[in-house]
């Protein structure tokens, strides 16, 4: 039975991702616990399998409906920027609570920690060295993804290609020196409140950092599927928004953890 729309809207067909998907985080979190408990890996990395077995095929599904199938119009492309635009409103609202936690911390130390910043026993990082480093790769990330933009709107697809897989370079090469820092630390995130904002702030911003690369990666691949065009490349923008964020994000941890926090 064939269906005729009147209305530019996006009425999505049945699909079991969301019930696949919700199984295979259940078992994750469910496999991680026994990990963490038993020291018994089969069922987080069933978990994990599911998760990214749903990710491939849901992606797949949405990438055919708005290449191959034409059901992202203009009013659903408008809708998908608003939804893009609110999800990276409410990330700075989450890294807000972490530089919330650290500067009350450190503005006002406790006698628990000595009344000093950074507390007594601790040895911070030097921020010119690795952290330093760091930076100047994300900004550069930051002008390749930009690149990359203004090559697909000229459609010079070659180049495109090029800034992309450079920025993903970038980012692969962020995080190996993030774990190298990590690894090497003089502190762990159980040494008073520094080492908890410290990791967690650093941590969640590093695991943003992989997202978005596994997001740039998504695009290059449909990219040299020749699935943009300079007029119909929301996917694309999406992930360089995102990008975006995660470097400002970076500036300002680098700035006031760091930096200031030394």
């Amino acid at each position: 039975m064939k269906n005729n729309f009147n209305h530019p809207y996006h009425l999505v067909d049945f699909s079991p991702w969301p019930l696949t998907g919700a199984i295979g985080v259940m078992t994750l979190v469910v496999g991680i616990t026994k990990w963490f408990h038993n020291f018994n890996m089969n069922l987080m990395i069933l978990g994990y399998i599911i998760v990214i077995l749903t990710m491939y095929q849901w992606w797949r599904d949405v990438c055919r409906e708005g290449t191959l199938q034409g059901k992202h119009t203009i009013l659903v492309s408008k809708g998908l920027r608003w939804g893009m635009i609110l999800f990276i409103v409410s990330e700075v609202f989450f890294f807000l609570s972490f530089f919330w936690a650290f500067f009350h911390s450190s503005l006002s130390p406790n006698m628990e920690i000595g009344l000093i910043w950074p507390p007594a026993g601790i040895t911070p990082f030097n921020p010119f060295q690795i952290p330093l480093l760091n930076t100047i790769i994300l900004i550069t990330s930051g002008i390749s993804v930009t690149w990359a933009h203004h090559a697909i709107m000229e459609n010079n697809y070659s180049q495109m290609s090029q800034s992309l897989f450079l920025t993903i370079l970038l980012g692969i090469y962020f995080s190996m020196l993030q774990l190298y820092e990590y690894i090497e630390a003089p502190f762990s995130i159980a040494d008073s409140i520094y080492g908890s904002t410290f990791f967690m702030a650093t941590g969640f911003h590093g695991l943003h950092v992989m997202i978005g690369t596994m997001f740039l990666l998504i695009c290059l691949i449909r990219h040299l599927n020749k699935h943009f065009s300079n007029s119909h490349h929301f996917g694309f923008e999406a992930a360089a928004w995102y990008w975006h964020f995660v470097d400002v994000v970076w500036l300002f941890l680098y700035i006031s953890i760091y930096w200031w926090g030394n």
